[in-house]
């Protein structure tokens, strides 16, 4: 069923395999934080994330996507978003972002984190990280307490600023790259947005599945594309980081599919109970 910009609305049963594929991703995510350390390359981690999805049987719904080359995207330090896994060689205190994705039985999960390799060079890198999955979290949480989709970004925006006037850390929003629906294809309507707008969007209702996925940058948000058409870097040179996760909306409340727990323990932090199903 399909309703503003065609907003695909999940059943039950169709979710229940999303939560499938969500459960791959947690599973690809697991892996790499156990095997990304100083020395190996994003090439060998591409790797490990391939093997996780043929182990489980299912395929990356990255690889081929307009001609993407590999299995999940690995971003480091200045890369955004989309950074190609090859030869680059993980060191010590890079700021590696992951975003990995699953499909099965032609259903999509999609998630990422980031992470720091060893102890942070900079106490500021440990912040931007944190306060990225913190805005993540919050932006999760207003699917369940908003009545329409401009919640996400409200909620997004308001921990961003709050927390980076408490620290003293310039933070930047990339508004360029924003969360999206998910379900039959990887990248559905509606766009979901990481800062504030006049536009309240689309109402929220039962069915939709969306990836809520704040990337932000310890610097200006300002990007470019590499030559490759993919790599998104920051002008200034700045660090970024990039949390995901694909949520659902249920009859009676919301649930994180690509979240071993479903959501259950950051969600309670913020009063909000998961709804599985």
């Amino acid at each position: 069923m399909f309703g503003r910009e065609r907003i695909e609305y999940k059943t039950p049963e169709q979710i229940a395999v999303m939560r499938r594929a969500g459960l791959v991703v947690a599973d690809i995510h697991a892996a790499l934080r156990e095997a990304v350390a100083p020395g190996t390359t994003t090439g060998e981690l591409d790797a490990v994330a391939a093997d996780v999805l043929a182990r489980a049987g299912a395929t990356s719904n990255f690889l081929g996507y307009h001609g993407y080359p590999a299995t999940v995207c690995i971003s480091v330090n200045e890369v955004i978003v989309h950074g190609i896994p090859g030869d680059r060689v993980i060191q010590e205190g890079d700021v590696v972002s992951f975003d990995c994705g699953a499909v099965v039985e032609g259903w999509h999960g999609d998630a990422a984190f980031t992470t720091i390799v060893g102890e942070p060079a900079d106490e500021e890198d440990r912040l931007l990280v944190d306060i990225t999955e913190e805005a993540m979290w919050a932006g999760i949480a207003a699917l369940a307490t908003g009545t329409h989709l401009g919640a996400v970004g409200d909620a997004v925006e308001d921990v961003v600023e709050r927390r980076g006037g408490e620290t003293g850390v310039r933070l930047g929003i990339v508004e360029e790259y924003v969360g999206h629906g998910i379900g039959s294809a990887m990248h559905q309507p509606p766009e979901v947005l990481n800062y504030r707008t006049r536009d309240k969007g689309p109402r929220l209702r039962p069915g939709m599945a969306l990836a809520v996925e704040p990337m932000l940058t310890a610097g200006s948000p300002a990007s470019e594309v590499l030559a490759d058409d993919w790599t998104v870097v920051t002008l200034d040179g700045a660090r970024a980081a990039h949390w995901e996760h694909t949520v659902a909306l249920g009859e009676h409340g919301i649930w994180v599919l690509t979240a071993p727990d479903g959501g259950a323990a950051r969600l309670a932090e913020l009063g909000v109970e998961v709804a599985p199903g």
